[in-house]
């Protein structure tokens, strides 16, 4: 019994951009076992487009995630100055920044446009004019709560291509295009604790003025 229209029907919404919704990218979290059935429907449903169109470049959300993450960086650190009481994320994010940076350097410096317009770009859904291997990572990431296990992507990789060989090319982008949504990841957090530190002192504030 095919798990294809429960386990792909969120990855290939028709019409809906990846980065319109705010939220983190999370879904049910998968054994190493659904994670394999969920690799072959992914490879199923995954149309590779035969136009010879250029797709979309990832490298101007991540040049936008990039400028979010200084500011939320920024903000939080301003709090600390300032003796504010911070989240265990904000510390996180305000001890590891400088990792981040590093891996968004890499990025670019790894994944050059002369190489990117080169890997396969899906045809539908949401990362239409994409990258296959984008939507691949997105949906690893989003099953497995951002949490990098070798093995689990391994298997998760050797079951696509049970179904559907990937190029060369593409194998080797898997690690940089994984980084990618893990970044986007990082964005959609780091807005949520600065957010909810916001929504906190307004609260703050508004009790202060009623009592």
């Amino acid at each position: 019994m095919t798990l294809f229209p429960r386990l792909t029907g969120w990855v290939f919404r028709r019409g809906v951009s990846p980065w319109s919704d705010p939220k983190p990218i999370r879904e049910e979290l998968f054994s190493i076992e659904r994670m394999r059935e969920h690799a072959r429907s992914l490879a199923v449903a995954q149309g590779v487009t035969a136009e010879p169109i250029k797709g979309l470049a990832l490298v101007e959300r991540l040049g936008d995630n990039a400028a979010v993450l200084l500011d939320c960086h920024r903000a939080i650190a301003k709090a600390a100055d300032e003796g504010g009481a911070i989240t265990p994320a904000a510390e996180w994010l305000l001890d590891n920044y400088h990792l981040v940076e590093r891996q968004i350097h890499a990025v670019r410096s790894d994944l050059p446009s002369s190489y990117y317009w080169q890997l396969p770009k899906l045809a539908d859904g949401p990362f239409a004019g994409y990258p296959r291997v984008f939507g691949l990572t997105w949906a690893f990431v989003a099953h497995s709560d951002s949490r990098f296990d070798p093995e689990m992507f391994r298997a998760f990789v050797r079951a696509y291509q049970e179904v559907q060989p990937l190029a060369i090319g593409e194998l080797w982008a898997l690690a940089i295009t994984l980084r990618i949504v893990l970044i986007e990841n990082l964005r959609r957090l780091a807005l949520g604790v600065v957010g909810n530190r916001t929504a906190r002192l307004l609260a703050d504030l508004v009790a202060d003025r009623l009592l």
